[in-house]
């Protein structure tokens, strides 16, 4: 070994004292100020300590000579830097003035935390030889009394005599003279003596030991100043020392020092009180917290409180005096050392996490970080953890939780010593708490101890010596008579506590009495006896029963009671043990009368209570009477208006479920409700009609990319794109969401006004990004703080406004129908030919457009007038150019004809979203959706149906006309995709909004609501056609027995009629019933998107049958749409036109080309977009990442390896080399495949500090808490503890409920608005 062969030990020791040159004149370190260079070099210095931690790690088995002598040779260097260690950065107390300049103290602790393990790990070597340890011992105590030499010089000695007790000692106040924080060898001396008793070297030879030698005043005198000072501090006297003092005294406490600093003290204390006269010790202790005139002097108490003018001095003194009592309890109650008192190390352990589970239920990280490590930073926590507390999982957010079992709380200590003063009184209220729902004794009484071990046995006579009892009295007394401020509760509240230990310890003491050994320990006979005779003040058990009955103790009642009980008991065990039954009888008596006499008492009380409550109440009736006499005509008035409110309210609905119709002549027709809404902003409340101011709803429209079937599509040209026709890939779409809450249009904009305003101003201050930009139309909620860009106008269903009532008797079939509307669509057609060609007045075609004669009853040179009002007029453009401009990243253009097939885009998206998360989920269509949702689907439906109003008319029946001629060719378009590259539901939304437009033309008494049914009939015939021409279903041997049904023959010759159409080119039908049940599933997204249309457009409510989730809804949506059950009906009822308008859709170039199989499709029912999946155990993802290169600095790693989690791409992050150009401007790896991946807003896994982040836009982003939990149910971002980490699946799909959602960018907004650290971070370089 290097320490006997190389002396190793002492090596380094000398080289550590020889760069810490700077001493003061008592040989002590002396620190310059803690600069960055001071502390460079000082952490050079450290890296001794860490040699030094090496050498001892390794604990020996076997002692030889030459390594005790090596081992003792190296102790004696250690002792050498422990004492020019001892009382370094001495302090006095500063009065007058505040201190000018801070004195350095970094330094001191910084050493001190270094030494901490160290100094602990020459204890366990001292441990495992008793040689060294009776050799390290007398060492430790001789350099010890070097440091006192000089004990008494200039200090005055004293003599102090309380009770007939005297003893001398010397003068000194710790408010007066240096004081210093630093005593490493009174502690390491405490920590060896303490090893003495556990390795019972003090018993088996106490002549080697030099015990006889020690003076218990020199042990004690610093480590008890060290305590007093603590006092003073938080008692206030020290205030003019500023932080430094303040920051010391929490490093004294702290768990990273307090092992070997307070932990240390207190067993100094209890080893000088365990070896001197109890009562000794107390007049010593009372003279250094300066307390021993208050509580020598007769009526001093009286006296002090007399004098209003020293209220601090007062304050001070009451501080000081629980300060004191604290210190007491703790010198009798922690004994949990082993060889303090009779103990196991896991039993210490055990505790610590008792009384930290006591504050509150705490996640493992936490508990860990409360306990003290060792050497290897093991807290021995696991081993224990089990017997004490139960682990509690996490749910969605949170953490896992240990939670204290109930048996383990009979062993709460309230004045455990490790408790701050916050934790001691949250852990205090927590146990009051649990007593009160357990119905029990709110009282927290001390808990039963262990024994102390036999070296400090007679620790426990300071319980029972005259100064405790006199101190004790004096206090109870103060507390009889009512001293105004002379004392405290919590003073009281301790004596309490401190009688309550001396109690349990004679009962302790009875219990385990061996026969013939006489009693010590008689606190009780003690307590029972009145004073002496000139003062003659009561008992101290006299004055517990007098405030027993005191009013203003009500708090303190249950622990008296408790106090009593116990004394009871102890007198019983007495009288058993004298063997006198009659005067246990009256002990038994005594005790429970005085409960009879409690119970009575609160018995009393209850039913006084009871009384007072009947009598107030009997008042109140009496008062609403008399007020009803007084009021009768009003009274009956506002009876009839309730009555007459709520038969509205019950007829509201006069139809009868099972005929719920959502469009087409036959619809149900339901009475609007009367709509009054309140403004977030003014609290007025209003009435949502035509002509009234507009309300509005604040909303947030962003491009997405959630229900994309093909991510990489790209609009080259916004300017140039036309956007009428969605492609069913859905590539990218406009959702528009709402945190639903109503503001006036004109509050809103006087709003958004000042919020513009106040972010010019900012700007001139500061550059920061705030979590909306301005310039992008952006607001938060005024209420919810929601991010926003825009606002939805509240209007009555459009439908009901702009239709006729008409009589249906006799409406036109589909091929009437479509017939008229083509007719009607040549003549606005020819009639724009014609204004166009005005201008290049070409009178050949004017004589060629003549020839088209105008269908009977269409006028087109009407022009509806527009029922709105003006303020409704301009919020429906408001939020038509948002969509527009956020919808294809243009800048905003009222006028553009774009606009309105954006508003319709964006209600179709949106509602496919919302179907999209409801399949998934596995909801019914019309479950109970969230209020936000429903206002915002209902705003964003009646608004994209009310857009075509301030639209240019012949731009919406361009667009009707374009629309209408992808399923009814024309010749007038050449260039319409194919049915297999539109989007059904996008056709139906747009066909349905843009018709009135025509419509209000048409005068020859065929409705809006049959125009709205044959397009629904027409796309739903154009989808089956979709869904069998792409369908890929394969036979399968799960064929039904009977598939002749009438679905199944109908859907076979609808397919053999395609198969003629295409050519043959369309594969076999396999049986009609697997054909029926794809189509049946195929359709059902398209048909649950087209009720929740139909039902926010028309307000038809929904069947019950759809509000239940559980059955199939087929049957019940197809009723609701005015649709039979069997669909094929559809084109066997219209055969006449439909099959000449199949055989056009099947001629077309491109369906023939998929059949012929050179281009793809979309299939039905489109599948839903998930997260990619991750790995159940975090380091396969780990290893992915180290095995990832990036992709442009010549195969160098990765530093910042980020996972995509809606493609599953790796991407280089935060690094120069990745950065691309977007916009002109520089961004990082993540940002820019934002924008290519999730148009704009992205998910990401950063793999080496397992965090999620979020990205929108440039300026935009959080961090999110990741889907990996350890086993304690805890996430590690930083990959900091290092445990090892799994997927937990139920956070894995909060976060793809938030992506499904479109709820990243609402996220990272109340992030951002919650953490303003966040704003300051360049998100754009990620």
């Amino acid at each position: 070994m290097l320490l006997t062969e190389e002396n190793l030990m002492t090596v380094i020791i000398k080289a550590f004292m020889d760069h810490l040159k700077h001493r003061d004149a008592q040989g002590r370190f002396q620190f310059e100020r803690y600069t960055a260079l001071q502390a460079f070099k000082f952490r050079r210095v450290q890296s001794l300590i860490l040699d030094l931690k090496y050498v001892l790690i390794s604990k020996p088995t076997e002692w030889s000579d030459e390594l005790r002598q090596k081992f003792l040779q190296g102790f004696d260097a250690f002792l050498e830097l422990l004492k020019c260690m001892q009382g370094m950065d001495p302090i006095t107390r500063q009065v007058g003035q505040h201190i000018e300049m801070e004195p350095e103290w970094e330094a001191a602790f910084t050493l001190q935390m270094k030494l901490t393990h160290v100094i602990s790990m020459v204890q366990d070597w001292c441990a495992l030889d008793e040689k060294v340890l009776i050799e390290a011992y007398k060492k430790c105590l001789a350099v010890l009394t070097q440091c006192h030499g000089g004990f008494t010089d200039g200090e005055q000695p004293i003599t102090l005599s309380i009770c007939g007790h005297s003893v001398e000692t010397i003068r000194y106040c710790v408010s007066q003279e240096k004081v210093s924080i630093h005593l490493p060898i009174s502690r390491l001396l405490a920590g060896l003596h303490v090893l003495l008793s556990k390795s019972e070297v003090a018993y088996k030879f106490p002549e080697l030991l030099p015990l006889s030698e020690l003076s218990p005043p020199m042990l004690i005198e610093h480590p008890l100043r060290c305590l007093v000072l603590c006092a003073q501090v938080h008692a206030g006297m020290w205030r003019r020392n500023g932080f430094s003092l303040v920051n010391q005294i929490y490093y004294y406490h702290n768990v990273k020092c307090r092992r070997e600093m307070f932990d240390k003290d207190i067993v100094m204390l209890q080893t000088g009180v365990s070896m001197m006269d109890p009562n000794h010790f107390l007049m010593i202790m009372l003279s250094r917290f300066e307390l021993y005139q208050l509580f020598s002097t007769p009526d001093y108490g009286k006296r002090f409180s007399s004098e209003v003018t020293h209220k601090d001095v007062v304050q001070q003194n009451n501080t000081l005096i629980e300060e004191m009592l604290y210190l007491i309890i703790m010198l009798v109650g922690e004994r949990f050392n082993p060889g303090v008192g009779q103990v196991a190390a896991t039993d210490e352990i055990k505790r610590e996490i008792i009384h930290q589970l006591s504050i509150k239920p705490m996640a493992h990280s936490e508990l860990v970080k409360s306990l003290p490590e060792d050497e290897n930073k093991e807290t021995g926590m696991e081993s224990v953890i089990e017997s004490v507390a139960h682990f509690k999982k996490p749910g969605l957010t949170g953490r896992g939780m240990y939670e204290l079992k109930p048996e383990c709380a009979k062993e709460f200590n309230l004045y455990f010593y490790h408790f701050s003063r916050a934790e001691q009184s949250k852990a205090e209220e927590a146990q009051r708490k649990l007593k009160r729902e357990n119905k029990e004794d709110t009282a927290l009484p001390p808990p039963a101890l262990p024994p102390f071990c036999p070296l400090f046995a007679s620790l426990v006579n300071i319980l029972q010596c005259d100064v405790m009892l006199y101190i004790m009295g004096t206090i109870l007394q103060w507390a009889v008579e009512h001293h105004g401020s002379a004392w405290s509760e919590s003073m009281l509240q301790r004596v309490l506590h401190l009688i309550g230990m001396a109690l349990q310890e004679e009962k302790h003491h009875l219990e385990n009495a061996v026969e013939g050994h006489v009693q010590t320990f008689t606190f009780t006979q003690k307590i029972s006896k009145p004073g002496d005779a000139p003062h003659n003040s009561p008992s101290i058990l006299a004055m517990l029963e007098t405030l027993q009955n005191a009013p203003s103790l009500e708090a303190h009642k249950d622990m008296i009671r408790w106090l009593l009980k116990m004394f009871n008991a102890i007198k019983k065990i007495r009288e058993c043990s004298s063997s006198s039954p009659v005067a246990e009888a009256e002990g038994t008596i005594m005790e429970e009368s005085s409960r009879d006499k409690d119970k009575a008492e609160r018995k009393r009380k209850a039913e006084i209570a009871r009384l007072r409550r009947e009598k107030i109440m009997a008042q109140m009736s009496e008062m609403q009477r008399h007020f009803i006499d007084e009021n009768k005509e009003l009274f009956q008035q506002t009876l009839e208006l309730d009555t007459s409110a709520s038969a509205t309210l019950d007829s509201s609905p006069p139809v009868s479920d099972a005929a719920l119709t959502a469009l087409g002549p036959a619809q149900t027709q339901v009475p609007e409700p009367r709509q009054f809404v309140t403004c977030i902003l003014c609290q007025e409340e209003q009435e949502v009609t035509v002509g009234s101011r507009a309300m509005v709803l604040a909303a947030f429209v962003q491009r997405s990319t959630v229900l994309s079937k093909d991510r990489t599509k790209t609009i080259a040209d916004p300017e140039k794109y036309d956007p009428l026709f969605m492609h069913p890939d859905l590539s990218c779409g406009t959702h528009t969401g709402s945190c639903g809450h109503v503001m006036h249009a004109h509050c809103w904009q006087r709003y958004f006004d000042s919020v513009q305003a106040k972010e010019q101003r900012r700007q001139q201050r500061l550059r920061l990004h705030t979590s909306y930009d301005v310039e992008n139309g952006e607001f938060l909620c005024p209420l919810c703080e929601c991010l926003s860009n825009t606002v939805i106008p509240l209007l009555l269903p459009p439908r009901s406004i702009l239709s006729r009532r008409l009589n249906f008797s006799d409406q036109p079939d589909l091929a009437q129908w479509t017939r008229a509307v083509t007719q009607q669509i040549k003549v606005v057609q020819m009639l724009r030919r014609k204004h166009n060609a005005a201008d290049t007045s070409s009178s050949e075609d004017t004589e060629a457009m003549n020839i088209i004669p105008i269908p009977e009853g269409f006028r087109p040179d009407f022009y509806p007038r527009n029922p709105y009002s003006d303020s409704i007029k301009e919020m429906l453009t408001t939020f038509g150019t948002a969509a527009y401009k956020v919808g294809l990243k243009v800048h905003p253009n009222e006028g553009d004809p774009r606009v309105p097939i954006l508003c319709w885009g964006t209600c179709a998206y949106t509602i496919q979203s919302i179907e999209r998360i409801l399949s998934d989920e596995e909801k019914p269509v019309f479950g109970p959706l969230p209020c936000r949702l429903d206002d915002c689907l209902r705003s964003l439906t009646r608004f994209a149906a009310a857009h075509w109003t301030v639209a240019l008319l012949p731009v919406v029946q361009g667009h009707f006309c374009k629309l209408f001629a992808s399923l009814v060719p024309s010749d007038s378009y050449e260039d319409l995709p194919c049915i297999l590259d539109i989007d059904m539901f996008h056709l139906l939304v747009g066909l349905v909004l843009a018709f009135p437009a025509l419509q209000c033309q048409d005068f020859s008494g065929s409705s809006l609501a049959t125009g709205d049914l044959h397009i629904f009939h027409l796309v739903t015939m154009a989808h089956i056609v979709q869904i069998l021409l792409t369908s890929c279903t394969e036979e399968n041997g799960m064929d039904q027995e009977n598939p002749t049904g009438e679905e199944e023959l109908a859907i076979l010759s609808l397919h053999k009629t395609l198969h003629q159409y295409t050519g043959s080119a369309l594969k076999e039908a396999p049986s009609g019933w697997h054909l029926w049940r794809s189509v049946r599933a195929a359709i059902m997204p398209f048909l649950k998107c087209s009720a929740l249309f139909f039902h926010y457009l028309n307000g038809v409510p929904a069947p019950p049958d759809l509000q239940v989730s559980g059955t199939s809804h087929f049957e019940h949506l197809c009723n609701y749409l005015s649709l039979p059950t069997n669909l094929i009906h559809l084109f066997q009822e219209n055969s006449d036109i439909m099959n000449s308008l199949i055989e056009s859709w099947c001629q077309n170039s491109e369906v023939k080309r998929y059949l012929n199989g050179e281009r793809g499709a979309i299939s039905y029912p489109r599948g839903a977009n998930k997260l990619i999946d991750l790995p159940e155990d975090y380091s396969s993802l780990i290893n992915q990442a180290s095995n990832f290169s990036c992709p442009k600095s010549g195969g160098d790693k990765s530093r910042a390896p980020t996972l995509c989690l809606v493609c599953g791409s790796l991407l280089c992050s935060q690094s120069y080399c990745c950065q691309a150009e977007l916009e002109g401007e520089d961004v990082g790896a993540c940002t820019a495949h934002t924008y290519s991946c999730g148009s704009g807003a992205g998910i990401f896994l950063r793999v080496r500090e397992c965090q999620v982040l979020f990205l929108a836009g440039k300026t935009k982003g959080c961090f999110y808490s990741p889907p990996y939990l350890d086993d304690y149910g805890e996430t590690d971002q930083g990959l900091r503890r290092g445990n090892p980490l799994h997927l937990c699946q139920e956070r894995f799909r909060k976060i793809q409920k938030l992506w499904q959602q479109h709820s990243i960018t609402e996220e990272i907004g109340h992030a951002q608005e919650a953490n303003q650290t966040l704003v300051g971070i360049d998100w754009q370089h990620l």
